[in-house]
């Protein structure tokens, strides 16, 4: 499968994904939506890739975001039903995303990798939702997920100021998971899907849509209905479950069968 706005490959169980359009800093319009929304959509189905990668082509840009130049010029605007980036929208992939962000991540950009799982970061990263200063709002996901991840006042002294904040203080204020030097982001992401791919996929998918799905209720709602989320059943009924404890027992690694 080949694609006009994307670069696709795939590192064993892993999917690196990477926007290609360096001469607008990797900004989205309609098309590119398109096309991300088809690989992800690859990526849920295929039992064979366990982790999803996704980074900027480049050394300046992750994606400035929605493609304001292409709207301006009556471009058409709009994405699946996947969402901004063909993510803000995926609520039902239990397998993990990470974004290795190489450099600016602002608006849409920004929302793509907060809809991911992980955020590795290049020192030179940048991050911001500045849509209010061109008459805007980060209605894609932005305005909802940075307060539920770094808590209501850091989110809002970001979102109304539309401030820049650096990869360091991305870390600090708890939506990065790691800092690593300019050029690292994607190999420091492959060493993250590296430890990921080392456990039971089952086990991963079932954590992820347990964590998920438990953010929606209360606590002691989340303990009770956990053991009925279907990737939780999967999990149980699956090899896996039997090969994990086997392997400790006999001291050697496991065999994960996956699906």
């Amino acid at each position: 499968m080949s694609f006009e706005f994307l670069d696709v490959k795939r590192n064993g169980r892993v999917t690196i994904v990477t926007l290609n359009r360096p001469a607008v800093m990797n900004a989205l319009h309609k098309p590119a939506h398109f096309e991300l929304h088809e690989v992800f959509n690859a990526f849920a189905a295929d039992p064979d890739q366990w982790v999803a990668i996704i980074t900027g082509a480049g050394e300046r840009a992750f994606s400035a975001g929605n493609d304001l130049k292409w709207q301006a010029e009556g471009g058409e605007r709009g994405w699946n039903s996947s969402g901004f980036g063909g993510l803000t929208l995926r609520f039902h992939c239990d397998k993990p995303i990470i974004a290795a962000v190489n450099g600016v991540a602002m608006g849409g950009g920004f929302e793509v990798a907060l809809a991911c799982d992980l955020i590795i970061a290049s020192e030179n990263a940048t991050f911001a939702l500045p849509e209010p200063r061109v008459g805007l709002a980060a209605l894609a996901g932005g305005l909802q997920r940075l307060p539920r991840q770094i808590g209501l006042k850091r989110a809002m002294g970001m979102i109304l100021t539309g401030r820049h904040v650096s990869a360091r203080e991305g870390f600090e204020l708890g939506f990065v998971n790691e800092v690593v030097p300019a050029g690292e982001s994607v190999r420091a992401a492959e060493r993250w899907a590296e430890q990921i791919c080392q456990n039971s996929p089952m086990s991963i998918r079932a954590s992820k849509q347990a964590v998920m799905e438990g953010l929606n209720v209360s606590l002691p709602e989340a303990l009770v209905a956990q053991r009925e989320y279907p990737a939780v059943r999967e999990m149980v009924a699956s090899a896996d479950y039997v090969e994990g404890p086997k392997a400790f027992a006999e001291k050697r690694p496991p065999r994960w069968q996956g699906k």
